[in-house]
This record gives C-alpha cells, sequence and structure tokens, in this order.
C-alpha cells in the first residue's frame, strides 16, 4: 500500500510537538476520511464531572464515515442481509423484572414535545411507542420516505455492529470519536471553537429555545439530512447534534487518572470494563457503551453535551429517535 507521511501539530499544554503520521494513500470507499491520529488531551474538568479528568491520550490514525450511516445505507444493508433491528423484536421478560406486560412488546422511545415547562428531572418527553423503530421513526403510521438521506434513529448498539461487520468497519473508540469530533481544534469547546454560535451561525442541530416545551425553529424538532452543517477540520459532518453516535468503549463514571510523563501516555485508549458499566441504581443490570456528540435535543438549559469532550451512558439495548452510529476503518 502506497503511503506518504504527513506532520501534525499537537498542542501538549506545555509544548508542541511535532509528529510524523503515515496516510494510507487510497480510501476505502468515496464518503470516509482520513484522521491522521496524535496526541491530544480527552475530556474537560470544566463541564460535566463525568467528563474529568482531562488527560493526554494518543490515537493512531484510522478512517472514518464522513456523515452517520443514514435511512438509504441502513436499508441496504437490512435487504441485503434481512437483518431484524432490536427495536423490531419482542422484549425478553426476564431482562426487565418489574416491566408493564404492555410494554414488552416490539418499539422504541420517540421524543414527545410538552406544551409547557414540565420537571426536567422527571424525563417525561419520552414515550415507548410500540412500533417505532428505524422503519418508522415516529410510530406506526411515519416512514422514512423522503428522508432517505436522514442518519438512521432506533439504533441499538448490536444493531450498529451488526452494520459495520456487514460494512468491513468498525464502530469508534471513545478516544478515536472524540480526537476525530476535535477537528484538529486543540483544547476547544467546540468542533468548530469556542463560541457556540460564531456571529450568530448555527453550527449543528440542537435544541433553539427552552427544552423541552419551547421550541424556536421553524420545523419539528428531529434530525435533518446528513452534512446540513458545516463540516469540522477534518471534514467531518454532524459529528456535533443531530444525534448521538455509538462507540464500543464501556462506560465508567469519570476518566482514569492520567499520571504518564508526556513521553508515555496511553496509546489508543479503552474505556472500562462491562463490570464497570452496570448501572447500581437500576434493576435491570443491562451494560451501558458510552454514546458521542449529543443531538436534536442537546439545549443549554438541560443538555450542554453538544461538545467533542461530553459523554453520555446507554444501555446496550436501547433505541430512541435521537441515536444513530458512524463507523471507521482502522490501518
Amino acid at each position: 500500500m502506497q503511503e506518504r507521511t504527513v506532520h501534525q501539530e499537537v498542542s501538549s499544554g506545555k509544548s508542541d510537538r511535532q509528529i510524523a503520521i503515515k496516510r494510507p494513500g487510497k480510501a476505502p470507499d468515496k464518503d470516509i476520511v482520513w484522521i491522521p491520529g496524535g496526541a491530544f488531551v480527552m475530556g474537560s474538568d470544566h463541564h460535566y464531572p463525568e467528563e474529568s479528568p482531562a488527560h493526554l491520550v494518543r490515537v493512531d490514525g484510522f478512517w472514518m464515515d464522513r456523515y452517520g450511516v443514514t435511512n438509504k445505507q441502513f436499508q441496504r444493508f437490512v435487504k441485503a442481509t434481512g437483518y431484524v433491528t432490536v427495536a423490531e423484536r419482542p422484549p425478553k421478560p426476564e431482562d426487565y423484572p418489574g416491566a408493564i406486560p404492555e410494554l414488552l412488546v416490539p418499539g422504541s422511545a420517540v421524543f414527545q414535545q410538552p406544551k409547557h415547562p414540565v420537571n426536567l428531572q422527571t424525563c417525561s418527553w419520552w414515550v415507548y411507542v410500540p412500533g417505532a423503530n428505524w422503519r418508522h421513526p415516529a410510530g406506526p403510521g411515519s416512514s422514512i420516505k423522503g428522508r432517505e438521506n436522514y442518519p438512521v434513529v432506533h439504533i441499538a448498539y448490536e444493531d450498529a455492529e451488526a452494520y459495520a461487520a456487514w460494512a468491513g468497519k468498525l464502530l469508534p473508540t471513545e478516544a478515536q470519536w472524540e480526537f476525530a469530533a476535535r477537528g484538529g481544534l486543540e483544547g476547544a469547546v467546540y468542533s468548530w471553537g469556542n463560541e457556540f454560535a460564531p456571529k450568530g451561525k448555527r453550527m449543528a442541530n440542537t435544541w433553539s429555545g427552552e427544552f423541552p416545551w419551547q421550541n424556536l425553529k421553524r420545523r419539528s424538532p428531529g434530525p435533518e439530512s446528513v452534512g446540513s452543517y458545516p463540516a469540522n477540520g477534518y471534514g467531518l459532518y454532524d459529528m456535533i447534534g443531530n444525534v448521538w453516535e455509538w462507540t464500543t468503549d464501556w462506560y465508567r463514571d469519570s476518566h482514569p487518572e492520567n499520571k504518564t510523563k508526556s513521553c508515555c501516555i496511553p496509546v489508543n485508549p479503552r474505556g472500562g470494563t462491562q463490570q464497570e458499566s452496570f448501572d447500581p441504581n437500576t434493576p435491570s443490570q443491562i451494560p451501558r457503551k458510552v454514546l458521542k456528540g449529543g443531538s436534536f435535543l442537546c439545549a443549554p438549559n438541560y443538555c450542554q453535551r453538544y461538545r467533542p469532550a461530553a459523554r453520555h451512558p446507554e444501555t446496550v439495548d436501547t433505541s430512541t429517535c435521537h441515536i444513530g452510529f458512524r463507523c471507521i476503518v482502522n490501518v
């Protein structure tokens, strides 16, 4: 394979280091972008506690999908394989002790906008809708017709892994995803810089107004077509907002302390263990993976997770109207 060497300036907070990166000469497909790899400060000490401590890590170069996987792409996968998503299968009663029997039917979680302010601790805007799935994102009667270029949603972790395997790809680690989302901007709050809306320009599909009842957009809250907002410095679209994206890492409540010197930082780090990922506050013991990027439901008054450093735990069986994914190829 032909290779050419490029260089990237990476700031450690103390000094700049020039790192030689080997780039494969040919992309695996036309809609994939080379992410050069390098060292960066992962996480944040200035936002939600699960993002800390900020720590120095390094990732090798890899290829990443320019866009999240779309309905059209996922439909092609299902047609070729006959795959049935988690949301389309009846839940197993033994996995959900104490669940209402009427809810143990195929379906998924759908956002339903309240008409007035509500208690933000209740999450009352989520409704389990029988028959909701990737084909019917709002439930029976809805469809993806005309939304072929929207990110596929109602995707559980198993579904994302199955698609990636079929496509000859992988899901990204949390470190890979965050490095790519930063777009080469070391230490910036957002993928595009430190201002949420530079010169008043919206840079991602996030909530506008007071969540969850006040919507100041001209359209109903929901995903938008991929590529509707500017790409980041690596040419990746929708790394922030639109829909959350799965990573392969098991969730842990914080990042590990990094006490190593800058010359010996962790390379291609992984998250916690499966055992660490369980939520001790729920009766259903289902492991959790890390979601990244935020979604169209993130808002300043509720969920400021439309940042590369932000992270969120999600049980692997969960599918909602704001969870999708994108793939990578390691070299």
